[in-house]
C-alpha cells in the first residue's frame, strides 16, 4: 500500500493522546461507513434472493454468522492497513505510524493482538488509552500487549 520505505523507529517521538483521538475520529468515521456498506450488500443479497417485496431481515441482527461479518470489517480494516501499511488513513492524516520493537510494521500477529487489545482498551471507559498520559514511555495498553507503539512522522 505504501511504497516509502520503513524508518527508523527510535528517532521518531511517541504520539500523544489528541493525535491519537484524531486519527481514531477519522478512521471511526471511515469504518462506519464500511460497515453500512457491508450491510447494505447483504440487504442486496436478501432483495435479490428473497425478492425485492418480501425482503425479512428479522433475526438477522441476532445470527451468529451476520455479526461475525460485521465483527470481520473493522478487524479487516485495522489489521490490514497496520500490517500492509503501518498506517491507517486516519492515522496518515494524522504522521502516525505503528511500528513493533524492531521499527519495522507490525507482523500479522502483532497487529492482531494490537486490534484485540485496543478492544480491551476502550472497554474501561478508554482507560487503556487515557494510561498514555501516566506511562513514562506514552504507550497504551494495547501498545504493551502487541509490541507495538503509535509514533509521529516527520513532515515529507
Amino acid at each position: 500500500m505504501d511504497s516509502t520505505p520503513e524508518r527508523e523507529a527510535p528517532e521518531l517521538p511517541p504520539a500523544g493522546l489528541l493525535r491519537r483521538l484524531g486519527a481514531m475520529t477519522y478512521d471511526t468515521l471511515l469504518t462506519a461507513a464500511l460497515l453500512i456498506l457491508a450491510m447494505m450488500l447483504v440487504v442486496t443479497v436478501l432483495g435479490v434472493v428473497q425478492g425485492w417485496d418480501r425482503i425479512d431481515t428479522a433475526g438477522l441482527r441476532e445470527h451468529p454468522l451476520y455479526i461475525l461479518y460485521l465483527c470481520a470489517v473493522p478487524f479487516c480494516f485495522f489489521v490490514g492497513f497496520w500490517k500492509l501499511a503501518g498506517e491507517t488513513l486516519g492515522m496518515r492524516a494524522w504522521r502516525l505510524r505503528i511500528v513493533d520493537g524492531n521499527g519495522k510494521r507490525p507482523s500479522w500477529r502483532g497487529a492482531t493482538v494490537r486490534f484485540l487489545g485496543a478492544l480491551l482498551s476502550l472497554a474501561p471507559f478508554g482507560l487503556g488509552f487515557l494510561w498514555i498520559l501516566v506511562d513514562p514511555e506514552g504507550l497504551a495498553w494495547h501498545d504493551r500487549l502487541s509490541g507495538t507503539r503509535l509514533v509521529v512522522t516527520p513532515r515529507d
